[in-house]
């Protein structure tokens, strides 16, 4: 299901850290509880009212590092209504939140200027409002002309629950995300490492803007074409179609656009420049495509800059698979975009990794694999409890999915999961697909 998307925004030291956390729950789990993500917490899942929606936290929106003076350079107006821009497009409520205590500030008048202009709901929230006086102090922030402030204390938890059912009012309801017939493949990453280049190459003609300046994509471009007489469709991705200077930050505003083109996809191409190397930003979007369960290809992008020997591109492989080891399933591709060098090979992989999600494991074969995998690893016990596994089946499901038959699945250990996951991978490849190990207790009597 493709669940709507909140996102905040406001400047910084607003609190929208804090709302964040309120809203989906500190104890829930987030991105940066997966394995091998990166720690800066960016989005999560959060439910309120029987209804489930993502919230973003998209980062402080500041002109500059004197955010509030007069004078500030057109270079960074344009970057905070570039950003303010992105999260509007791609949201589907905005959450824009200002300070009781700062009271209105030129930043925020910016801000609301360009959210007045928005077709999506967007709400004023007025944040640190935990007494009556500054309850009171709240109307002040009607001179930005948007709809009534609503008061709250995201730290105190106070008046966040009438903002989500005003929220929740409006937003439109999950979609389900069915596989196309014709595959998708999204080109996604951080701004600058040649998506638009990479698509370029693929089609071997100029079909998207080019540029050096981070973010110069500003839409997400869905081309169609025919690839060995099999109809593709490519979606670039990205962040801002605007020359001249980004402000920091962009990257985060830059993840919604991904993140909505990762929901469209059957397979997506996690493009990395090989001079930076592994980003947090990189491990950000690596972090959506697994949380999707979407297939992944990983292009490693401007290889012909990288002086070589014999152990380079081993050596390279490994580095990136430790950096990315939560999809180290993934395929690696080195290309050059610019010469359209093994550009080719990005296609193919990708839908190889596609095909995976289709085939099926036959049932005796799995069982043999699950007996062979008993006989060369057996499951650790705990005390006198030693796990059994009976059955196993692949079933249904948006993605590779095998279920097993157990005695007690409160004895299966991640790592005895890793481990029947690395031995079916072995032997079917599964390349560049998640999987997804389910364990159900046989007995009636075992703890469900």
């Amino acid at each position: 299901m493709t669940k709507p998307i909140i996102a905040l925004v406001g400047r910084p030291n607003v609190g929208k850290s804090t709302l964040f956390n309120r809203l989906i729950g500190e104890k829930r789990a987030i991105v940066a509880d997966t394995a091998g993500t990166t720690r800066d917490r960016l989005y999560g899942e959060a439910d309120f009212a029987g209804r489930e929606f993502i919230v973003v936290d998209t980062g402080g929106l500041a002109l500059d590092d004197q955010a509030d003076l007069p004078g500030t350079p057109a270079a960074m107006l344009a970057g905070v209504r570039a950003q303010a821009q992105i999260a509007i497009d791609e949201a589907d409520a905005v959450v824009f939140l200002v300070d009781v205590e700062q009271g209105v500030t030129p930043n925020d008048a910016e801000i609301a200027k360009i959210l007045r202009q928005a077709t999506k709901p967007v709400y004023l929230v007025v944040n640190k409002a935990d007494n009556d006086t500054r309850r009171q102090d709240a109307v002040e922030f009607f001179q930005l002309g948007l709809d009534e402030p609503i008061a709250i204390s995201a730290l105190h938890g106070v008046g966040t629950g009438d903002l989500l059912d005003k929220i929740i009012e409006h937003l439109p309801e999950e979609t389900p995300t069915e596989p196309s017939v014709i595959p998708h493949l999204a080109i996604v990453g951080r701004p600058n490492v040649g998506k638009s280049s990479l698509l370029n190459a693929i089609l071997g003609e100029e079909r998207a803007m080019v540029s050096d300046i981070p973010g110069t994509t500003r839409d997400a471009l869905d081309t169609e074409l025919v690839w060995d007489d099999q109809r593709i469709v490519l979606i670039d991705t990205a962040g801002l179609k605007k020359r001249g200077q980004i402000i920091p930050g962009i990257e985060k505003y830059s993840s919604l656009r991904a993140f909505r083109a990762i929901q469209r996809a059957d397979v997506a191409l996690l493009v990395i420049d090989a001079q930076a190397g592994v980003l947090a930003q990189d491990q950000h979007v690596a972090g959506y495509i697994l949380a999707e369960g979407k297939g992944v290809v990983i292009v490693i992008n401007k290889w012909d800059l990288i002086e070589k020997d014999e152990h380079t591109l081993d050596a390279f492989t490994d580095r990136i698979r430790q950096q990315l080891d939560f999809i180290a399933y993934a395929p690696v591709v080195f290309v050059s975009a610019k010469t359209h060098q093994r550009v080719k090979q990005v296609i193919e992989r990708a839908l190889i990794v596609r095909e995976s999600f289709h085939f099926r494991a036959p049932t005796s074969e799995l069982n043999q694999l699950v007996r062979d995998a008993v006989a060369k690893h057996a499951p650790s016990t705990k005390g006198k409890h030693v796990l059994k596994l009976l059955y196993a089946t692949q079933v249904e499901g948006t993605l590779p999915t095998f279920v097993f038959f157990v005695n007690d699945k409160r004895l299966v250990h991640f790592t005895y999961e890793r481990f029947l996951e690395n031995q079916i991978r072995a032997r079917w490849g599964f390349e560049g697909a998640p999987l997804k190990l389910i364990f159900r207790n046989r007995r009636s009597n075992a703890e469900e």
